[in-house]
């Protein structure tokens, strides 16, 4: 990328304005080539030693015909400035001074023809652009520097096509030997009639019906255009003979209409020209609806129009399809069986992207990007189009900036709820940065990245694609909760172990940051809950996760849905020999990634014995299993194998993880999902219901022996499949104790797991984690403290400030909350007048480390803050808004104080 030079020309930009002449100078720095050219003949260096030394202290020694380091002749102008600006600051300040002779010696000395409209125009802007669209032409200069530094289809690296073709945490090495031998043809990019045909759709977009190619009008023939006249001549004789005079114009045959003049019976003008036919009109309800052309490029192989192809989904599996089809498989591709992710299709329309403008192809060759029309109903965002179905799908695209703003819409007539839902759907094909879903309530939610992209995709909605009027609710900002270190320091910044602590003579706390009692709470935080039917006894403790640690989950979360996929298919038996060598390295690297952050005394053995992360099982959250009754572990699914008691208590265990999997989706504070917390399960009593299970067995015994001496042995069989005593005794036949007033056992357990969870969070420090912002802002001094006012009245916090060399220009580096983002960018605006203007993307989470339950406790705080601590506390009323909007109770009073609340006099 070219950057600007270390001297700005202050004449130019004063003359025309400095908008107008950086994008004239832009434009010129791309050419800088053709003055390299120049340059390397007259003065007699080479081309490149010009070019790499053409920024910076740089200075041209005539006589030697060197480029030196130092400047020896003092004040001489630095290389760039005195090769190419001056000559292009001479051109400006000879057309901006109407200097007619200098201009007529340049356009002369360069072989330039300028029109004579354009010489004598009034605007500068005018001759400027003329000259220089043939001095320096920007599509050629833009085109060859496309050609040179874009590289070629055949340049691609071996690693590049690996990991194109790894999706997640999968290696090259673990493909099938089927799929590995598509690499090859990755390489050569052939466009023999043997070599497979791979093109990636990285995105779709929508475009009217009207401007494909095939439903433009065409040119008439000859034959239409003779055949037209023929019948033209008829009617006007047939009008003339019947003594009715002129007529006017009446329609052809398809549709259009001729005029026809009284002289001749020829029609009007050039008519025979610019007649044009549609060969399939498009229909009214076609006029109206969006086509879909895919975005992609051939990587191997021809495309060709017509050509019949697999559509591989993003989560199309190749070693599936292999299960499925043996080897070798002669059946035709039409009797092919079903795989989930796996279509065919024909590419129906081959378009040349021209800017606006399509242009139908038959075929287009390896490596150019194209379009593709009719593949709305096959593609969703991105997919593999591949004649093999060996071959994997790419990776999708990563965007920088990720849907973190979120609202409900809803039609403002119910009968148009069809039209919302078809235009969301056609909303989400259209924009690959943006996710619709529908929640367990109904509402219809919109995902986006920004303000500016949610009121971007708010008006395509209304417009364009649902063409209704919409409702939208208010953004809906995520929250995490999670759990810190109790302070050594109080809110005045005094040690708390030194300071005699006073009774709380108002309490204010909510209800629900208290523990129930008859829960037993010890000092070190571990909470003691029993099943309802007192069975069972659980005994949790939750530990907040080093920073570092939360980061390496958050990073490794497709590695962590990779091990619970290999531990699902371990517990359901299927054969998990196919784990490559390498994916098991990955899994060792991120275990020994952990077992380096987590050290110490507390977290001995840690994690070796984590048992689940979550939420939904791959989330910043684990649960540790001390319990030395029954031992399970995350890592059994990569060793391969199971313990006796893994089999044994599996359907008991699961219903712990499933608890934990509630608990750390919807915290305490505000029902938002958890976020680097441990739960640690220090002990799981199960003598009791070892007890009860061992007397039910009797019982089920004696009355299977009972029915056998009767003859009704074989119609007595267990429904359940598994052979274990415990499935036994959950059948709905002999149930005497578990089918108590409190539901099945392992219902009880998850509800006791989510309430040992949520009770072991109560107990320690809470905090409100926020989505928050990289914000980037260029501002000018003048304005400087103005940024820093909105930042600061807006919660931001200023990491980086740097003056660029040269200007006087300011480029600010914040963070800013998103829930503080919205209507950010136009105060910045308003209060600099347009001066600063800043970039936001979301970057990471960060705790509020304010309490949001917070009460003044010690001496100091009770002297400073006083009783009521009347102060706005944020991260209370960011959990008060959370609250508000999903309905929950909320510790708030219309009036705080009465007595504060008279301002009226008596009057008497």
């Amino acid at each position: 990328m070219w950057t600007s030079p270390r001297r700005s020309p202050q004449p130019c930009a004063s003359a025309m304005g400095a908008s107008s002449w950086w994008t004239q100078w832009r434009e010129s720095a791309r050419r800088i080539e053709h003055f390299a050219d120049i340059y390397s003949q007259k003065i007699g260096i080479r081309k490149e030693v010009l070019l790499k030394t053409l920024w910076g202290d740089y200075y041209v020694n005539m006589k030697a015909k060197k480029i030196m380091k130092v400047d020896q002749a003092k004040g001489k102008k630095p290389l760039f400035v005195q090769l190419i600006l001056e000559n292009i600051w001479s051109l400006y300040d000879a057309v901006l001074k109407k200097d007619k002779e200098k201009i007529d010696k340049i356009v002369t000395s360069l072989g330039l023809k300028i029109g004579a409209r354009e010489a004598r125009h009034s605007d500068p802007k005018v001759q400027i652009n003329a000259i220089c669209s043939q001095w320096l032409p920007i599509s050629k200069a833009v085109l060859a520097m496309v050609c040179q530094k874009l590289p070629s289809p055949l340049d691609i690296t071996a690693e590049r096509v690996e990991k194109l073709m790894c999706t997640g945490s999968q290696t090259f090495d673990s493909l099938p030997p089927e799929t590995q031998a598509l690499k090859a043809a990755f390489m050569k990019c052939g466009s023999e009639e043997t070599a497979p045909v791979i093109i990636f759709v990285s995105k779709m977009f929508a475009v009217d019906a009207k401007a494909l190619p095939q439903n433009k009008p065409r040119p008439l023939t000859q034959e239409e255009i003779a055949q037209r006249r023929e019948r033209a001549r008829q009617r006007h004789a047939e009008k003339r003979s019947a003594g009715q005079g002129q007529a006017p114009s009446e329609p052809t045959q398809d549709g259009s209409a001729l005029e026809t003049s009284p002289e001749g019976g020829e029609p009007k003008g050039d008519e025979q020209q610019v007649e044009s036919v549609t060969p399939k009109p498009v229909s009214q309800e076609g006029d109206s609806q969006e086509s879909f052309v895919a975005f992609a490029r051939v990587f191997s192989g021809v495309a060709r129009r017509g050509k019949k192809i697999f559509v591989l989904g993003p989560k199309y599996s190749p070693v599936e399809f292999l299960q499925r089809v043996p080897l070798g498989f002669a059946a035709p591709l039409d009797d092919l069986p079903p795989v989930p992710h796996l279509a065919r299709c024909s590419l129906d329309h081959l378009y040349l992207l021209m800017g606006r403008e399509l242009e139908a192809l038959e075929e287009v060759p390896p490596g150019n990007v194209l379009g593709i029309g009719g593949l709305q109903d096959f593609v969703l965002k991105s997919a593999t189009l591949c004649s093999s179905p060996c071959c994997p799908p790419f990776i999708p695209l990563s965007f920088e900036a990720t849907p973190i703003v979120r609202v409900a819409v809803e039609p403002k007539h119910p009968s148009e709820m069809p039209q919302l839902v078809r235009g969301m759907k056609l909303l989400n094909q259209a924009d690959p940065c943006v996710q619709v879903l529908i929640q367990e309530t109904g509402e219809h939610v919109l995902v986006t990245a920004g303000e500016v992209h949610l009121q971007r995709c708010l008006d395509d909605l209304r417009e364009r694609f649902a063409k209704i009027q919409i409702s939208v609710s208010e953004p809906i900002i995520p929250f995490r909760e999670t759990i810190t270190k109790p302070p050594k320091v109080d809110m005045v910044n005094e040690e708390i172990g030194r300071q005699q602590k006073v009774a709380v003579i108002h309490q204010t706390k909510e209800d629900q940051s208290k523990v129930p009692e008859g829960v037993p709470v010890d000092s070190d935080g571990l909470v003691t809950i029993t099943t309802p039917n007192k069975l069972a006894t659980l005994h949790v403790r939750a530990v907040p996760l080093p920073e570092e640690v939360t980061q390496i989950l958050e990073e490794n979360s497709d590695l962590i849905r990779s091990m619970e996929q290999l531990t699902s298919s371990l517990n359901e038996g299927k054969n998990t020999h196919m784990i490559h060598q390498k994916i098991q390295e990955k899994i060792w690297e991120f275990k020994g990634k952990l077992e380096q952050h987590l050290t110490g005394r507390k977290w001995r053995n840690t994690v070796d014995r984590i048992w689940s992360f979550g939420p939904r099982k791959c989330g910043p959250n684990i649960l540790v299993n001390k319990s030395e009754d029954f031992q399970s572990s995350v890592w059994t699914g990569a060793a391969g194998k199971a313990s006796k008691e893994a089999s044994r208590y599996r359907d008991l265990g699961n219903s712990i993880v499933s608890g934990f999997q509630l608990a750390t989706l919807s915290g305490p504070m505000c029902e938002e999902p958890l976020m680097g917390v441990c739960f640690v399960l220090e002990k799981w009593d199960l003598s009791k219901f070892e007890e009860q299970g061992a007397s039910d067995k009797r019982t089920q015994e004696q009355s299977d022996l009972e029915q056998e001496g009767q003859g009704e042995g074989e119609n007595q069989q267990p429904q359940s499949g598994c052979s274990e005593p415990l499935e036994k005794r959950a059948s709905p036949k002999g149930e005497p104790a578990l089918a108590d007033c409190y539901g099945p056992f392992s219902g009880q357990l998850i509800a006791a797991m989510k309430e040992a969870c949520r009770y072991a969070l109560q107990v320690k420090p809470q905090r409100l984690m926020a989505a928050m912002y990289t914000c980037d802002i260029m501002a000018t001094g003048d304005v400087l403290g103005r940024v820093y006012a909105v930042l600061s009245k807006r919660e931001g916090r200023v990491l980086q400030e740097e003056m660029k060399e040269g200007t006087d220009v300011f480029t600010i580096k914040a963070v800013l909350p998103v829930a503080e983002s919205f209507g950010f960018a136009d105060e910045i605006r308003k209060r600099t007048s347009g001066l600063a203007s800043p970039q936001l993307v979301f970057s990471h989470w960060e705790v509020i480390p304010s309490d949001p339950f917070w009460v003044p406790t010690t001496e100091e705080e009770y002297l400073h803050f006083g009783e009521k601590a009347d102060s706005e506390n944020q991260a209370r009323k960011y959990m008060n808004s959370v609250r508000k909007r999903k309905g929950l109770h909320v510790e708030e009073k219309i009036v705080e104080h009465a007595e504060k609340q008279r301002t009226l006099g008596r009057n008497k």
